[in-house]
This record gives structure tokens, sequence and C-alpha cells, in this order.
């Protein structure tokens, strides 16, 4: 009976010793400190490279340009005006002629694309004094944008008697000699008007019953009233 007992004991201590042996130790590694570690690590020179972009992003932006009052814009039209052929309400579209300077800078590029609006047209036999033609500029097209300007209204007037004479009655200019029948527009138009002395200043070419017209393609010159930003 003892001898039993002491081989139950003896079996016993070596099933202990047996399951001691093949089991697995616990795992106690430093890993995860040292990826929570290099994580933060990484946050750190993430971040790094987000302070860089901000950087970059908040650079300083060009000042605008401003085109002062009174600076003059001269416009190419697309198509004829009229005392005869418009009437109040009418836009019109055309184009910048030439460059606008800024001192060194280009602030109003040739070629820009600009919207405007017949503000009155009285065609001869309709207004006591002769025929009337008034246009004013609404904006020029500037970095993609149609950007709204303020500008002196061009007023052109023709006596319904005597020479064939356009008067300019902003200026109380008076254009004479202009020669008249130029009511089809275009290049020819144009030259006529040149070969009047007409073109580039806003003078008026008469038709022949003395109706007053701006051919396609001649040049009107607006002033600005007002100062014009543009963004660079």
């Amino acid at each position: 009976m003892r001898s039993r007992l002491c081989a139950l004991t003896l079996s016993l201590y070596v099933a202990f010793v047996v399951l001691g042996c093949t089991s697995k130790p616990s795992s106690n590694s430093t890993t995860p400190d040292n990826s929570s570690g290099a994580a933060t690590q990484a946050t750190g020179n993430g971040g790094g490279a987000t302070e860089k972009g901000k950087e970059t992003a908040q650079a300083p932006k060009k000042e605008p340009i401003v085109v002062p009052a009174g600076t003059s814009v001269t416009v190419r039209l697309d198509a004829a005006l009229g005392s005869k052929l418009s009437q109040a309400g009418q836009t019109f579209s055309g184009s910048i002629a030439k460059d606008v300077m800024i001192g060194a800078a280009v602030a109003i590029p040739k070629g820009s694309t600009v919207s405007g609006t017949v503000t009155d047209a009285k065609p001869l036999g309709k207004f006591a004094g002769g025929a009337v033609l008034t246009v004013r500029l609404d904006s020029i097209n500037l970095n993609g944008a149609d950007t709204p300007v303020q500008t002196a209204v061009r007023s052109f007037t023709a006596k319904g008697k005597g020479k064939r004479t356009a008067v300019m009655a902003g200026g109380g200019a008076a254009l004479g000699g202009i020669i008249g029948g130029l009511a089809g527009g275009g290049k020819g138009a144009a030259i006529g008007m040149l070969a009047g002395g007409g073109a580039g200043g806003g003078g008026a070419a008469l038709t022949g019953n003395k109706d007053i017209v701006l051919p396609a393609e001649s040049a009107l010159s607006f002033e600005l009233t007002q100062p014009l930003q543009i963004s660079q």
C-alpha cells in the first residue's frame, strides 16, 4: 500500500515537471512601446511636413494693380453702333485695342474682351436737335472673369441741317470732314473712318441721311471715373 502511494506521488511529480517544460513562456516584449515611439516619431515627421506646406501656402501674395480714375481705355467695337442702328438698353461687345500700362506692368492687356451698353439712341427726325448716340463701358474680362468698371459715357450728336459734322458732347469737339456713307461697317468702314479723321478718338461717321454710325472695328476711348483694382 505504501509502495503504491509513493508510485502515485512520483507520477504526479513527473507530470508536473513535464507540463512545466512544455508550457510557453508569457511574452513580455517592449515591441508595443517601440511601435508607439515609432508611430509618434512618424506623426511628428508628418506634422513637420504639414507645417512646411502651410508655410508655402501662406507665401505673401502680390499686391493688386490699381488703375487710377482718369485713365483712358481704348475699345475696338465688334459690331457697328448707330443712332438709327441701335436702341437704348442694347448691349455691345468689343476688345481692348491696346495695353493699358501702370508703370512697367500691363494692367489691362490688349485683346481683353469688354461689354457695354447703348444708353441712348435717337435717329434723325425723332430728336429736335438731330441724331443722338450715347454709350458706356460696363465691364472688362480680366483673369477669366468679367470685372465691372465705371466710365464716363460717350455721347455723339449730329445736326439735322448743314455740314456733315459729328460732335462729341463729352468733349465738345467737332469732328468735321468725316466721310459719310459708312453704314456697312467692317474693315472698309474702319479705314474710311481713319481717312476721315474719326477713328481712335471716338468720332462718328454719318450716313447719307446724316444719322450717326460707329462702324465695326472702330475704336472708342472711355475714361475711368473710379479706380480699378486688378489682382495679379
